[in-house]
């Protein structure tokens, strides 16, 4: 891959979020400077600062440097370039750019003539005809920039600076750009919150600039992915193929992280204001994910009573330079801090302002200070902390998003079913129609199987269309999506239009609201990514399988807690475990243990590496009313676990294996690969039986090859037929599950 030298620019204070973001977009070899940052990589990565940079505002490519103390010299310097191999004679369009620094040639717009007069020259003696000049959107954007008198020409790839996203429709009064409120936001360390679930207020929102670039980082969604324009798309070079893949991924992410988003509410005392911000909001296509309201700052108490118990207040109020008096402004600042006070003690604030002194009439606890520049006026940030905070595990944080019943109350539930529905959005494909009503025929089949069965979650949809690859599972009241990730020979922009054509008409068709729909990209996992967090918006609720109960979250992590494929197998350990002391190793959130324990086990004990998960499986014992010493979680590295001299003692009856295909995790020692470590695994398991005890093997792992030769002393059942549901029939690879005992 053609490695390319780039200039990214930001303004004041922002280059070390800036660093952050090339960070995590991959990018190692940069050096920051005075107002940028310099660093060597690939079109597709200056294409992903383009399309996911918050902060930036311009992404250059220097393509030549040479001295120029005379106009003759810059003229000469710039016409021997080969401009012909960046854009056509014809029918095109051209712009520059020149700033100069303690040189001779100081003049900007007449430094900028030449260059311009240098590049159609050339074309003009090459082919006969030259590039007409557009300053607004040109088809090639040339920067110039010439310190100490030398020239460091490069192509402008951003065409215009990175802060316009394509939302902004409506203006008021001294608006905050784009990239300062991502900025802002960033520095209070919103994408962390929002990910933990604190909602967001901007009581003085102006046009929605906060509640916009909030949502956007909560939502995963690239700054860029609206912008129609960016300068390196008439580009000759330009990759087209690299730029398709990313729009089609960032385009995924968005559907994705809608499902995470959350709550995010705004208000002004001025309705122009308000009206500029919806109409803004609805441009940026987030009009049912965030509210605004009319009021003035001093009577937000009985709003503040509906909100989260956390949250960040952020906010751009007046600081006397464009809007209000200087003199009268405290007013303002001590209502700001009375919200938050007296109503929303355990939020944080952060506002902007050119003037420290008056964030001492909020009466709050400054912690932190960044000095940023809204626009020409040096400003500083102010965060401060919550009055009150709470625990980092209190309730307010954790919420469930349905009420627990009593675990054996039979009273039947009332709450409806997905039903199909003939209201199918219109204007979608014909391929799409083929979906809805392919997606219709089975939720009629299979609704009424899972309710004959006592069955919550089930799989309705599982890649029948070759063209919409996803899996779709019920699960209660919301319905769960991931899309496999599609081939490489496949059109990504085509993927990703069938993608949202999904999330259109799933609503529709299962009856459920549209914020009800989760959505997760299904790629392969390694090492300690097999469950990596999505989010922590602790958002759980309950469902019931076999008349057994279940927390579910289907926003947090890659999968929802509960493994649907393995519900029959779930179900062979309840009808074998009466009497028995049960094992479950890589237990998840333990959903074997609490079938074994219905079926009559008389001890259980549960292993895993992660707190989360053991913790989940526990709640999901005590949900279930299986509480007691005879129930034991351990929280170890299975593999360690079993090489302990002490575990080598314990026996057991029933026994079950459902290890990760791969793991790396830095909680254990060493690389597991399962078709590498199965044989010597399943030994020391078996070491572990009483006379007569059986394991209940399992792997998700398609291409897995278990050798019944190689386990010599074992007898083995292949039971994968067996343990496949009605629901993923069509997957018959889902998992593959053997039934293992020793030799009699």
């Amino acid at each position: 891959m053609t490695k390319h030298k780039f200039t990214v620019t930001a303004a004041r204070g922002m280059l070390p979020l800036l660093e952050a973001e090339l960070k995590q977009i991959g990018i190692k070899q940069f050096k920051t400077e005075a107002g940028s940052i310099r660093f060597t990589g690939s079109l597709k990565e200056a294409y992903q600062v383009c399309l996911w940079s918050r902060v930036a505002v311009r992404v250059l490519m220097p393509i030549a440097h040479f001295s120029a103390e005379t106009t003759d010299q810059l003229y000469n310097g710039i016409k021997e370039l080969a401009w012909e191999e960046h854009i056509d004679a014809e029918d095109t369009t051209l712009a520059i750019d020149f700033n100069s620094f303690r040189s001779k040639i100081h003049h900007t717009q007449f430094g900028a003539q030449k260059v311009k007069d240098a590049i159609v020259d050339r074309l003009r003696d090459l082919f006969g005809t030259r590039p007409s000049v557009d300053l607004h959107q040109p088809d090639l954007r040339v920067n110039v920039y010439l310190k100490h008198n030398q020239a460091i020409v490069s192509l402008d790839l951003s065409g215009e600076s990175l802060h316009k996203r394509g939302y902004r429709v409506s203006q008021t009064n001294a608006p905050i750009k784009e990239h300062l409120a991502a900025a802002i936001l960033l520095s209070a360390e919103w994408p962390k919150l929002a990910r933990e679930g604190w909602a967001l207020l901007d009581p003085m929102c102006g046009s929605g600039t906060f509640l916009i670039e909030a949502a956007l980082m909560a939502a995963d969604i690239a700054p860029g992915l609206q912008r129609d324009y960016f300068g390196f798309l008439y580009w000759k070079q330009h990759d087209k193929v690299a730029w398709q893949q990313l729009k089609a991924d960032a385009e995924r992410r968005r559907l994705s992280g809608l499902a995470r988003l959350p709550m995010i509410m705004g208000g002004d005392q001025d309705k122009t204001a308000v009206t500029a911000a919806q109409a803004n909001i609805e441009a940026a296509g987030l009009s049912d994910r965030i509210q605004v309201i009319h009021r003035d700052l001093q009577n937000w108490t009985t709003v503040a009573q509906t909100l989260p118990e956390v949250g960040l207040l952020v906010s751009n109020p007046p600081y006397g330079q464009r809007i209000g008096d200087t003199n009268s402004l405290h007013d303002i600042y001590e209502n700001l801090g009375d919200l938050v006070n007296q109503h929303l003690p355990a939020w944080r604030t952060t506002i902007i302002t050119d003037n420290a002194q008056l964030g001492k009439f909020t009466g709050l606890t400054m912690f932190d200070s960044k000095p940023f520049d809204n626009g020409p006026i040096a400003c500083e940030v102010l965060s401060y902390r919550a009055p009150k905070p709470l625990r980092r595990d209190a309730k307010p944080v954790q919420q469930e998003m349905a009420a627990s019943p009593s675990p054996w109350d039979k009273t039947p539930k009332s709450k409806p079913k997905p039903v199909a529905s003939s209201d199918v959005v219109e204007n979608v494909s014909p391929q799409a129609e083929m979906f809805a009503n392919r997606l219709k025929k089975n939720v009629r089949h299979l609704a009424k199987w899972a309710r004959k069965n006592q069955l919550d979650c089930y799989r309705v949809y599982d890649a029948d269309l070759p063209d919409y690859a996803v899996a779709i599972d019920i699960y209660g009241d919301y319905v769960h999506v991931q899309e496999y990730a599609p081939p490489a020979d496949i059109d990504p922009l085509k993927a990703s239009e069938r993608l949202d054509e999904v999330m259109q008409i799933i609503p529709a068709v299962l009856g459920v609201n549209k914020d009800k729909v989760a959505l997760k990209l299904r790629q392969k996992q390694r090492g300690s990514n097999q469950y990596e967090s999505q989010a922590a918006l602790r958002q759980r609720f309950e469902v019931r399988e076999n008349d057994l109960r279940f927390w579910i979250n289907l926003t947090d992590y890659l999968d929802t807690g509960l493994f649907l494929d393995h519900r029959i197998t779930r179900q062979m350990l309840a009808e074998t475990s009466r009497g028995k002391a049960f094992l479950n190793l890589f237990a998840y959130t333990g959903s074997a243990t609490v079938y074994a324990a219905a079926g009559g086990a008389k001890s259980t004990t549960t292993v895993d590496m992660s707190n989360t998960y053991l913790g989940w499986a526990k709640d999901n014992m005590q949900l279930n009313n299986f509480v007691g010493e005879q129930h034991q979680f351990i929280r170890a590295d299975v593999l360690a676990w079993l090489n302990d001299p002490a575990t080598k003692e314990l026996r057991f009856d029933l026994i079950f294996v459902d290890p990760p295909t791969f793991s790396n995790s830095n909680k254990m020692e060493g690389v597991f690969d399962i078709q590498r470590d199965y044989i010597d695994m399943l030994y020391k398991v078996a070491g572990m039986l009483n006379q007569g005890g059986e394991i209940f093997f399992s792997t998700n792992r398609r291409d897995f090859k278990l050798d019944g030769s190689a386990l010599k002393g074992l007898d083995i059942k292949d039971i994968s037929k067996a343990t496949l549901p009605i629901d993923f029939e069509r997957n018959s690879k889902i998992h593959y599950c053997w039934k293992i005992q020793k030799s009699t």
